[in-house]
Formats: C-alpha cells, structure tokens, sequence
C-alpha cells in the first residue's frame, strides 16, 4: 500500500519552527515514502532566509545526504496563516498539510488575546477551509497542545478551538482526512524550559523555577514527528492522537541538569495562565479514548464522526502528576534528547548537560 507521503506535496505551516525543521528533517530522509516537494511556509523572512542557507549548504560527508536534491525538493513561501488567500494558494498545491504554525507562548498569548485568536483559531479556520475547497488534499494533522485539555489559558483555550475547528472540518465533505496530534512540551524546542535551564546554566546561574512542585509532559523533538507520522498513517477523521510519554517535576529536572555545580535556584511564583500540572486527557475525554499502536487516540465528539466502540483503557484523566520520572530515567530521558540549533536549521556540537 502506498504511504502518504509517497509523492506527495507536503506543505508544513510554521516550518521554519523547531518542531516544522524536525519533520522536514526526517521526511527528507525518506522514512515514510518520499515526497515530490515540500513547501515551509512561514511569515518569518529571517528565518526562512536562515533555513534556506544553512540546509543547501551541508555537505554530503555528513548524515544530511539527503539534502543533495535540497533545491529540487524544498519552496520556501512566505504568508501568513492569517490571509485566507496565501493559505488557500499553498494548500492548493498541496497532497498533506502538517499545521504547526502558532503562537505557543503562554503569557503572550495572555497579553495579547487578539492575536492568539488570529493565529491559533482563524489561522485554523483558513488551513480547514482552504483543504475543504481543495479535492488534491487527502491528510491534514494539526499540531495542537496539553494545555487545550482543560484549558486555563488563551493559548489553550485557542488551541482546544483549533482542534473543534479541525473535527468539523471533516463534515460535509469526503476527499479528506482532518486530525490533530496533543503532546506536552518539547524537550528541545524553541521557548521550552531545557534550553532556558542549559543557558542560565552556561552563565553560572540562577535557575528559575516557577513552583517546586510543578509537573510537566516531556518528550523529545524526534518523538514529536514520530506521533505526527502516527496520525498521517493511522488518524481516523476527527481524531487527536496522544503520545503516552513520561513527565517530570520541573524541580527535578533542574537538579538533574545542574548535578553537582554550585549553581543557585530561585522560585519566582507561577506566571499568567500557568498550570501547575498539565492533562493530556481529561475525564471527560477518557470514555472516548481508544489505544492505537502504543498512543491514546481521542475519538471525536460528533456523532457524525463517533463510532460506537468499548471502552478504552483510561478510567479517568491522563495528567503529568501521574507519570512522573525521577533518578536516573529522567536523566536517560534528559540525556537522549537531541539539542538542535533551530535558527539555522542544523546540527551543532553540545555537551551533554549530565556530564
């Protein structure tokens, strides 16, 4: 059976982002059919001029072969999920579309409601409305968050819209398939915690804890697209497909990072819109979530997409306080995470922050 991806347009909204350059990555390589192209789009200018320079220039000695047919392969576009229009000429050329863009900064969105609005929900509206419009358009997956999962914040509650508007996309219309992927927090991803504790580290310190007793989800860039290749393989219409991944307490995973340096930490309060533990399931969703190839998949809430199944294997919700990791598996879990350069689209040296 032909993979998805085999010779396949794909276009990736928020592409020059550190989880947009981890998939691109790994779909260049091949490793799930290869594709005719790949479109980035983006509204960043830098970052794409940044992207585009760093990856023609890798040479073939190293593990980016792949990137020998770069200019044959990769369009950079820029646009906005904002502008109906440039998105609807994108997903026009498109076979899949992986929808990433967003603002994902929580007191951001906090401070700027509008904004988070524009982008996270009506950015989504467009990219559903534009496949709908589009009969080449067979998969559309959504990159959604924990936080839309009982959501206390805007940038939640904007990303808990986005996955509705993605489930509704899949109505009225039989050329394509709309679902979302829910995952916590990226361990190497731009705005993340690591990355901010490896700088504060690198200057001798403070660290800064919001809450001693905070939990987080964690898993690694290459987890991430490993759940995205799940939903384009397997995703029914409508579903959210979820990792089942570890977390962690944020003060461990600061002492952990630390080791034995004479580093100080100072808690700062929790910030707007913070959880103190995050859900990816909640007890609500639970009755409706199925496992799949080692992910819970949340079936949707339409009965017009909703098949009657038994029930799954969660009796209430999956929440971060629950699957904490301590000791040495948090630090294999620390230690296997790939630190990428996101600005330039590429490897860089790194010492490995448990030595």
């Amino acid at each position: 059976m032909k993979h998805p991806l085999e010779d396949a347009v794909v276009l990736v909204t928020g592409g020059t982002g550190s989880l947009g350059q981890a998939f691109i990555r790994r779909v260049l390589r091949g490793e799930r059919g290869t594709p005719s192209r790949v479109i980035v789009f983006s509204r960043d200018e830098a970052k794409q001029y940044a992207m585009k320079t760093a990856w023609k220039h890798l040479h073939a000695a190293t593990d980016e072969i792949y990137y020998s047919n770069f200019e044959e392969l990769i369009q950079f576009w820029i646009g906005d999920v904002r502008d109906y229009e440039t998105v609807r000429r994108a997903v026009s050329e498109s076979d899949v579309v992986i929808h990433a863009a967003a603002m994902k900064q929580v007191p951001t969105c906090e401070y700027f409601p509008g904004q988070a609005v524009a982008t996270n929900v009506l950015g989504a509206e467009n990219v559903s409305r534009a496949a709908r419009a589009t009969p080449r358009t067979h998969t559309v997956v959504a990159i959604s968050t924990d936080k839309a999962c009982k959501p206390i914040n805007v940038m939640g509650m904007t990303k808990a819209i986005q996955e509705r508007i993605v489930v509704e996309g899949n109505l009225h219309q039989d050329h394509c398939r709309m679902a979302a992927v829910r995952y916590g927090n990226v361990l190497s991803s731009r705005g993340s915690v690591i990355p901010l504790f490896l700088d504060q580290i690198a200057h001798g310190g403070p660290l800064t804890i919001t809450l001693p007793e905070m939990t987080r989800f964690l898993l690694s860039l290459d987890r991430a697209v490993e759940t995205i290749f799940d939903a384009i393989e397997h995703a029914d219409r409508g579903d959210v497909v979820v990792p089942q991944i570890a977390s962690a307490r944020v003060e461990d995973v600061a002492a952990t990072l630390i080791g034995d340096r004479e580093i100080d930490v100072v808690h700062t309060g929790i910030r707007p819109g913070e959880k103190i533990h995050e859900i990816l399931v909640s007890e609500e969703e639970a009755y409706r979530t199925i496992e799949r190839n080692g992910y819970y998949v949340i079936r949707p809430l339409l009965p017009e997409l909703h098949p009657n199944e038994p029930p799954g294997p969660l009796t209430g919700e999956y929440s971060s306080a629950d699957a904490v990791v301590v000791g040495e598996e948090l630090r294999q879990l620390l230690d296997e995470a790939e630190f990428v350069d996101v600005a330039m689209g590429a490897r860089r040296a790194h010492v490995s922050p448990l030595r």
